[in-house]
């Protein structure tokens, strides 16, 4: 595990703990509350929908966990608290092992901090756009160590392809991962579309606030555009659904009056061979 005594600085806000934020987590900051409201004024139901986006992960996680995944590699995490991968995996099966991967060199170090002690999970920084430097990156003998690369894993990439605007591009970072990926794994993807909320236009004004305020690039695809994320995989049942609609656990409440208010779809694929 990587030293961690060194603190991120504060004063500037982190998309990572801003949607920590979003999902009434406490690993956050004065300026990454300041842009969540400001994310909230835009759109009202902006924690709803992180909420159920994270709470799809939670329900997808365990189920992966029982069918026998034993290895979950998290592209694009963020920071591992409210509804985190490897407490849910590991809940489900103790011996299960989580490796994260974010951006920030912010989250990655509040992961560290969480995963203190854990040694069955840890994270690292690496980039989605450059799959081969990441795929290099995992293959190093400290992370194989942790994820076999051999043995089937459930790559997640929950809500982080629209960070990768051009669609050749995505594919291809998505398609890289897969392709490592042994007989048996599992994708599980989510990605936000133009109908976040329940309205396009709203949507789309949301997307061009938050590329003002983040300089970073940023792409609602619509179901269509999605499902070529996710070729020579076999989609679970109920398919590429709403996040409230892919298996819905009884005991959580309803959030939304329509599932398409989450603005976000979700799928389970497998890879058969």
């Amino acid at each position: 595990m990587t030293d961690t005594t060194s603190g991120p600085d504060t004063t500037r806000a982190s998309s990572a703990r801003v949607y920590d934020y979003l999902l009434g987590g406490t690993h956050n900051f004065a300026a990454d509350q300041e842009v969540g409201e400001q994310v909230i004024a835009l759109q009202p139901l902006a924690p709803l929908i992180a909420k159920a986006n994270r709470a799809w992960l939670g329900r997808a996680v365990r189920y992966l966990a029982e069918r026998g995944v034993r290895q979950f590699l998290d592209i694009g995490s963020g920071v591992p608290t409210v509804g985190n991968v490897h407490e849910v995996a590991q809940r489900a099966a103790p011996d299960a092992r989580v490796l994260y991967v974010d951006i920030d060199p912010v989250a990655v170090w509040h992961s560290r901090q969480i995963l203190a002690g854990n040694d069955l999970a840890d994270a690292v920084q690496g980039d989605l756009r450059r799959p081969g430097e990441l795929l290099a990156q995992l293959d190093t003998p400290e992370l194989q160590s942790l994820i076999d690369p051999g043995i089937p894993t459930a790559l997640i990439l929950a809500s982080v392809v629209q960070f990768v605007p051009d669609d050749v591009a995505a594919a291809d970072a998505v398609r890289a991962l897969c392709d490592r990926l042994a007989p048996g794994s599992y994708l599980a993807l989510s990605h936000p579309t133009p109908e976040a909320g329940g309205s396009a236009e709203s949507a789309e004004e949301g997307v061009k606030a938050y590329r003002e305020r983040a300089a970073e690039p940023f792409r609602l695809r619509r179901p269509e555009e999605i499902h070529p994320f996710l070729s020579g995989f076999t989609l679970v049942e109920p398919g590429l659904v709403w996040v409230p609609e892919w298996r819905p656990d009884p005991a959580e409440p309803t959030s939304f009056e329509d599932p398409s208010q989450s603005g976000i779809v979700a799928g389970v694929a497998h890879k058969v061979r």
